[in-house]
């Protein structure tokens, strides 16, 4: 891992978010998925690398995948290990509403956890919570800590929560605290991402949604130094996902440990989700999101928005970029 890496990872997440901007609107979730991944995977062969998928996508959307542990790269070069999600938010893409995005992790080899496409209870909150919040605490008592370190009223503090119906309890506990909450359809990276920077108005994301984005949202926050926790979810009857109809608690354990996983029940931190000695977030907007914008097609261009998070200069960069057409005559500054 190196800079020069760096701006080819932006890259990769730059056509990815084109690729699937295309489809925007259109109804066709499962084609802009295919479409990113096929760019996103394009891109990463172009690099001189000898990359692996850890943690892949598409299981639960039926779509097609970068699988994990393909090989990506030119094959020669630095080891390095991607957590991808070429379209976080497919239906938000095939709908045209906010925060779709491209996004993925990237670290030195070994150094990202290998989710398994389960689910996952996540607590993400700012910096000046790290290690104070606690996954195992009820919301309650982490809405009562979030209040103190963040020297806001509760009435102030804005949670967000897949808007699922597993989370109908833990909403309603967050409303009894007289805290606000945001339910989201889709998209908990940028949610997850957005409590690593002040004034986003995004002061905490609890709930439970898909392990790989949670591991991709642990390196974002483990390089902002921002607080992450996951815990992985094994019984159907919690995840309540009609995904998990024919699944059991027994068959989701034994899969589990096929993957090496044995501490079935373990909360794991950022630093342990992301652990690599260099760890990399990079995300591009497909539609107009919290933290950056989406795509924009114009005569002569197009505009992406993005954001790369490093721990090699611990360093965020809000990127955006014009990618001048062919014959381009008139490009406008803005």
């Amino acid at each position: 891992m190196d800079r020069t890496l760096i701006q080819e990872i932006l890259e990769v997440v730059e056509q990815a978010a084109i690729a699937s901007a295309e489809l925007t609107g259109l109804g066709m979730k499962d084609e802009a998925d295919a479409a990113a991944v096929e760019a996103m995977r394009k891109r990463m062969g172009q690099i001189q690398m000898q990359g692996r998928i850890v943690i892949g996508e598409g299981e639960r959307d039926e779509a097609p995948m970068l699988y994990i542990g393909e090989d990506v790269g030119s094959g020669t070069g630095p080891g390095v290990d991607f957590a991808v999600d070429p379209c976080e938010g497919t239906n938000l893409c095939a709908n045209n509403q906010r925060g779709s995005m491209a996004v993925l992790a990237a670290s030195d080899r070994g150094g990202l956890f290998n989710a398994p496409d389960f689910y996952m209870k996540k607590l993400a909150a700012p910096p000046a919570a790290k290690g104070k919040v606690d996954i195992r605490k009820s919301a309650t008592e982490n809405i009562e800590i979030l209040s103190q370190v963040l020297g806001l009223a509760k009435g102030e503090l804005v949670i967000v929560v897949m808007d699922r119906a597993r989370h109908k309890d833990l909403i309603a506990e967050i409303r009894s605290t007289g805290a606000r909450v945001q339910p989201i359809s889709d998209g908990d990276v940028q949610a997850a991402i957005a409590c690593g920077f002040a004034g986003t108005g995004t002061h905490a994301l609890m709930g439970i949604g898909a392990a790989p984005e949670g591991v991709i949202s642990a390196a974002a926050l483990r390089a902002l130094g921002g607080h992450f926790q996951g815990q992985l979810v094994y019984d159907p009857a919690i995840a309540q996902t009609s995904e998990w109809a024919d699944y059991t608690v027994e068959g989701n354990i034994a899969r589990l440990n096929e993957m090496g996983i044995t501490d079935i029940d373990k909360v794991y931190e950022a630093e342990e989700l992301a652990s690599g000695e260099n760890v990399v977030f990079a995300g591009s907007g497909i539609t107009d999101g919290l933290l950056f914008d989406g795509v924009k097609f114009e005569k002569d261009c197009v505009r992406t928005s993005s954001l790369i998070i490093s721990t090699l200069d611990n360093s965020a960069r809000f990127t955006n970029t014009i990618h001048i057409k062919p014959g381009a005559q008139s490009i406008a500054l803005r």
